[in-house]
């Protein structure tokens, strides 16, 4: 099964995140699928997120499942987390 997950990268006190597909038996920072974005929390408010949506947008459809954070996270940028439903 595939996952939307953040991948820690950075230094200590100093976080980086990375949105990854990647497979749900892979450890946090291990091997990505394909990389799909960054989160930058310490950044200030508008240059925090960057992420491709159209290809976020394929691999829910192609039935990826995205952590909570990244639900957050997605929704924040715009992007609609589940793809097919509208939130009413």
């Amino acid at each position: 099964m595939v996952v939307l997950r953040l991948k820690r990268m950075g230094r200590r006190h100093r976080p980086f995140y990375r949105l990854n597909a990647m497979d749900k038996r892979s450890p946090r920072d291990g091997r990505a699928i394909e990389q799909l974005g960054w989160f930058d929390p310490i950044a200030p408010e508008d240059k925090q997120i960057s992420f491709k949506a159209d290809r976020i947008d394929y691999w829910l459809s192609v039935g990826a499942q995205p952590s909570r954070t990244v639900v957050s996270l997605l929704k924040r940028a715009g992007i609609e987390p589940t793809p097919g439903k509208k939130l009413s």
